[in-house]
């Protein structure tokens, strides 16, 4: 039995059930009603879906043998509003499922469904663990509380999937090694006397100083950094000042570090330190870093990448495979990856032919519902063949 038998009665069900998410969205950490929607599927065929120490996700395990593979999906929405014009319209204000969560979660619900069919014909020669995980778009993200709860004891391999609106439905993007960057949050507190402009020689230049580390960190990161390694520093917020003449005490600039490279990722702190110290010394402000470590790259095991090809091949019925490009975004499930070897996959969600052009964290993202087949076959595949 495949993934093709079950989506042949359930295929119209699971669109339903993402419909049902996108129209009813939750921030991180606060993933109940889904969660309980979730739990009740997997109650209602016989699992026994174990609630996260948090209150929020749930692991759930199927086969004969302790699992040995583990499929993942993450449950929370964005802070942003939704603005399509459809009938799953998010029903709560400036929370929308910009990112395709409702999908992945759709996606890992049916696989395991059809996993529990298979099993129930004892057709399923080992273990498999879906994981529902909470809070992956708050850093430094929800994996880390599926580890600290055991959610890996005993797995061998993991697999996910992300949308990708850039890729039409039936295609499956794969990489072998990282596939996404680190990211961390950057905020510079910039402190001084304060003043009047008339008098600037009394003060320090607190906006000059914050002017400079606007353009000077992120260049030179850029030299100190192996370019190879794709650092990049952008400023996301800069606020100092209530008057044109006067010398502001303090302004913040926020923003956003990334990196390629797992080994770069571990020396951004110290080198944000030296850099900041060195632009600031000659404007004699103050200054106070809080570097916030957000998540590791996601880097694909090689292994794991060519089950998810063997997959398409085998169990999605028109299914293609394409090379993707490393993205500078940020990925929680660079954790998993970082304890255990798998792989994350592009899910194409855009309609073949679609003259839209999409992002991800859009108010307006919306995908072709084809997709979820697509994922639920991938997926039901490569738990069936990653042994």
């Amino acid at each position: 039995m495949t993934a093709s038998d079950f989506l042949a009665d359930h295929a119209q069900r699971l669109v339903e059930v993402r419909r049902d998410l996108h129209a009813h969205p939750e921030l991180g950490r606060d993933e109940h009603r889904t969660t309980q929607l979730v739990g009740d599927a997997l109650t209602h065929v016989g699992l026994s879906p174990q609630v996260l120490p948090g209150g929020t996700g749930l692991i759930c395990d199927i086969g004969p043998t302790s699992p040995k593979v583990a499929l993942r999906a993450d449950l929370d929405a964005l802070p942003i509003p939704d603005t399509k014009d459809v009938s799953y319209r998010s029903t709560v204000d400036g929370v929308a499922h910009a990112c395709g969560h409702d999908v992945h979660t759709t996606v890992v619900l049916g696989a395991g469904l059809a996993l529990a069919r298979i099993h129930s014909r004892d057709e399923l020669s080992h273990g498999v663990r879906l994981v529902f995980q909470p809070a992956e778009e708050i850093i430094p993200g929800g994996a880390l509380d599926v580890i600290a709860a055991g959610g890996l004891s005993g797995v061998e391999r993991m697999f996910a999937v992300h949308c990708d609106p850039s890729v039409d439905v039936g295609t499956i993007g794969l990489r072998t090694g990282p596939i996404t960057a680190a990211s961390d949050r950057l905020e510079i507190q910039v402190t001084g006397p304060g003043g009047h402009t008339a008098r600037p020689h009394l003060s320090v230049d607190l906006v000059g100083a914050m002017g400079a580390l606007i353009t000077q960190l992120p260049a030179l990161l850029n030299r100190r950094a192996d370019p190879r390694d794709g650092t990049t520093l952008v400023w996301g917020q800069v606020n100092s000042g209530t008057a044109a003449n006067v010398i502001p005490r303090s302004g913040v600039l926020r923003g956003t570090v990334r990196t390629l490279s797992r080994d770069a990722w571990g020396t951004l702190p110290r080198l944000v330190q030296e850099l900041t110290k060195a632009i600031t010394a000659s404007y004699g402000v103050n200054y106070e870093i809080s570097h916030i470590r957000g998540t590791p790259p996601v880097i694909n095991d090689g292994g794991s990448v060519a089950t998810l090809e063997t997959a398409v091949t085998d169990y999605v019925p028109g299914g293609t495979v394409r090379d993707t490009a490393q993205s500078l975004g940020g990925e929680d499930f660079g954790w998993y990856l970082d304890k255990v070897p798998g792989a994350l996959a592009r899910l194409g969600v855009r309609t073949p032919g679609s003259k839209v052009s999409m992002d991800l964290h859009q108010s307006s993202f919306d995908v072709d519902e084809r997709c979820i087949g697509v994922g639920v076959s991938l997926l039901t595949g490569v738990a069936l063949t990653a042994v």
